[in-house]
């Protein structure tokens, strides 16, 4: 007997009509899974001032009479962004600012700015360190410990790198002469410096160039970046710390970032403290972009042939020919740009 059989099965349809199934419901919920968030309309944006052990503090209706600050946790949808200091952040909940209450940032506003840092040059993996700051103050002491040019060289790549412009304070002058210290950066163009010593501290002349700006303020350990944020801030309270005698080191006093307002009688602005750091990796940063960080030397490098690598045995470089070029500004360069061309190849 054939399995093929010549009967219609047509009649079978009304046996198995799909409207005789039955379908259990969700365990779960009534209501299939979707991806689709709301929208959250209702909700504030503010300022984040600091972040502390998964909280972060809101800065809510800045400038306004009702100006307060909320502690918010971060949604679940949100669990993969980064949140920073300097961040503009979409809160929802409860943004009473009364104790006990948390609200939920649900959203971060575009960045005008990002500052970044990896572990070292050959990291593609970034730390952000501060968001939306369009001035970097780069704090050097003159002396104790002993000034690194290239470490400088290395904020001005990042900030540049950022869309940040920079700012220089070398302290301790009553230590050491800083001006052998300076020549390695005459060259570039709008760098502001400015001098400080236990006998003068330029308060008054920082604090103009604080006014409407969004200012992150780095440095090596030990150079007194907290004791002019406390002085620039008198409520502040950033511990501050000594240098090592033995090793010449500074000790991370400050843990953790973040915004302080600056007042003055000119207007206010805000400084944003950042960790001591003895190292600052620019895995992150666009290769292209450290010429462009040495003002001076980009200028002479426009007369190199195309496709000049600017390294100490690249053909014709105008850079290794010019009489007129920093021998010590050239060799930072070139520093860094042998890293990228060894990350490159690997």
């Amino acid at each position: 007997m054939s399995w093929w059989s010549d009967v219609d099965d047509d009649d079978d349809d009304e046996i198995y009509d799909e409207s005789a199934i039955r379908v259990r419901p969700n365990p779960k919920a009534n209501r299939p899974r979707t991806k689709r968030r709301p929208a959250h309309e209702d909700a504030i944006i503010g300022r984040v001032l600091g972040v502390d052990r998964g909280r972060y503090r809101v800065l809510i209706d800045e400038k306004d009479t009702t100006e307060r600050e909320v502690i918010t946790a971060r949604a679940r949808e949100l669990r993969r962004t980064p949140i920073v200091t300097g961040d503009r952040a979409r809160v929802v909940g409860d943004t009473s600012g009364d104790e006990g209450t948390l609200g939920r940032i649900v959203g971060i506003e575009e960045r005008t700015s990002l500052l970044r840092r990896s572990a070292d040059d050959t990291d593609n993996v970034e730390r952000v360190i501060v968001a939306n700051a369009d001035q970097m103050l780069v704090v050097v002491a003159a002396a104790d410990p002993t000034p690194r040019p290239r470490l400088v060289d290395r904020y001005l790549v990042a900030a540049l790198d950022a869309g940040i412009r920079p700012l220089l304070v070398v302290t301790k002058t009553d230590v050491a002469d800083p001006e052998e210290f300076l020549t390695h950066f005459e060259g570039i163009d709008d760098l502001r410096v400015f001098r400080s010593s236990p006998q003068h501290v330029p308060i008054d002349e920082i604090g103009a160039a604080l006014v409407g700006h969004s200012t992150v303020f780095v440095g090596h350990s030990g150079v007194g970046k907290s004791t002019l944020v406390n002085a620039l801030v008198p409520d502040a309270d950033r511990a501050t710390g000594h240098v090592n005698e033995v090793t010449g080191r500074g000790r991370h006093t400050s843990s953790s970032t973040v915004s302080l307002r600056f007042r003055s009688e000119a207007g206010d602005g805000w400084v944003i403290d950042t960790p001591g750091v003895r190292s600052f990796g620019l895995g992150h940063v666009d290769p292209d972009n450290i010429l462009a960080a040495f003002g001076d030397l980009a200028d002479v490098a426009e007369q190199c042939p195309r496709g000049c690598t600017h390294l100490p045995t690249a053909p014709d470089c105008a850079l290794n020919e010019s009489p007129d070029v920093s021998p010590a500004r050239l060799s930072s360069l070139q520093g860094l740009l042998e890293t990228f061309a060894h990350r490159d190849e690997h």
